[in-house]
């Protein structure tokens, strides 16, 4: 019995470790450069507004693409199998930023955002995929932490790069980053059921639905967030580049402190924690229109980095309560598909109303279907065994 224990300790050790670093070197890859792309095609390749949010859209698009067809068709074997070659083609993929037009730029994008759909969706089904509900939500817990932990060092690596060169040579920087994430893809695990869920049944699961309305409160604010934050800094307050950029520090540091905290002591009853983090998106998107200086501006992004660690792995645990193996998948990946189309849309509209308005009003008024999707929320699931945490493993 004690060799048995201990057997399952070293087996969930080696599978949190991995996993964990794994995401870190994929997500702080993967961040970089949907948060690069925009300033690098505005700056050196002097793109509109209006054609940064295109880009990024595209880039989205085609992750969405990847998320919503092409990983939910795919058998477990062959998923692996693509899951490792798409690490090796961002591996090749990020030097030839260095050197694109902007005509190239496009192609360039279209790809790695198809390459980086391939990825994400796997990493997360890695994380649900043991059998105890308590030590699932506890992985999904330290994979979302994960994901904080790379988007805090991700930043800093590139705060540090861009104090010193130009936006393309940060996309070269991050060659050893995805190197070892192309190392660590072929030790993440994949389900070994013979026959999985797909289609129209994975999208009427109730985890399905109730954490794409959850994640919408949240990532509605973070898709313009990705786009244009460093540009609203620069437009705003006139600081330079390396110090605009590093808003993401105190933003993605919270973020990362508040899933440790759901890590060690992870959510029964979710209810409470949603309403807190949309409480706290909706007030802090309106003091990114009033802050007066950029030090109040570090302090409201801050904040805003609370429901961004917070509502996430929520997410992420509906979607675990509520489905079994052969869904999970399936789930996932058009949970991951919805997040993508959110940062088609999203970077879009807010490029452009920004043209007529300014981006500081557009980033408040994102409020707006926060509230809204929020009410549809509650109403539906309040009461639900996936917020109350009343239900058994599956």
């Amino acid at each position: 019995m004690m060799q048995i224990k201990l057997r399952r300790e070293s087996s969930f050790a080696y599978t949190a470790l991995t996993l964990s670093l794994m995401t870190i070197a994929a997500r702080s890859t993967n961040n970089m450069v949907t948060t690069t792309v925009g300033p690098l095609s505005k700056y050196l390749l002097g793109f509109s507004n209006t054609l940064v949010g295109v880009i990024t859209a595209v880039m989205f698009a085609t992750t969405f693409i990847a998320t919503s067809y092409v990983n939910p068709s795919l058998n477990s074997s062959l998923r692996r199998k693509v899951f490792i070659l798409s690490n090796l083609a961002i591996l090749l993929l990020l030097p030839t930023y260095f050197f694109a037009t902007s005509l190239t730029i496009w192609v360039i994008s279209a790809l790695i955002g198809l390459a980086f759909g391939l990825v994400m969706p796997n990493l997360i089904t890695a994380a649900s995929l043991v059998n105890d509900r308590r030590t699932a939500e506890r992985l999904l817990a330290l994979y979302s932490t994960s994901l904080s932990v790379s988007l805090i060092l991700g930043p800093a690596y590139e705060s540090f790069i861009l104090s010193r060169f130009s936006y393309n040579y940060v996309f070269l920087a991050f060659l050893p980053i995805s190197a070892v994430a192309f190392a660590l893809a072929w030790t993440v695990k994949f389900p070994d059921t013979k026959k999985e869920v797909r289609g129209s049944r994975a999208l009427k699961n109730k985890g399905f639905i109730s954490s794409v309305l959850a994640i919408t409160t949240y990532n509605v604010p973070f898709a313009a967030i990705t786009a244009f934050l460093t540009i609203l800094a620069v437009d705003r307050f006139h600081v330079p580049g390396d110090l605009a950029y590093s808003t993401y520090i105190p933003f993605f540091t919270m973020s990362f402190l508040t899933r440790l905290y759901m890590t060690i002591r992870p959510f029964n009853s979710l209810r409470i924690p949603m309403l807190i983090s949309i409480l706290i998106t909706v007030f802090t998107l309106a003091g990114t229109l009033l802050s007066p200086t950029y030090g109040v501006f570090l302090l409201v992004m801050a904040l805003l980095g609370i429901p961004h660690g917070s509502v996430f792995p929520m997410s992420t645990i509906m979607i675990q309560r509520a489905t079994s193996k052969e869904e999970r998948n399936a789930v996932n990946s058009y949970f991951l598909a919805y997040n993508n189309f959110l940062f088609i849309a999203v970077p879009s509209v807010v490029g452009y109303l920004s043209q007529f308005i300014g981006l500081s009003l557009t980033f408040g008024l994102l409020s707006v279907p926060v509230v809204i999707t929020s009410v549809f929320f509650f109403l539906r699931f309040w009461n639900d065994d996936i917020l109350t945490g009343q239900i058994r493993s599956s």
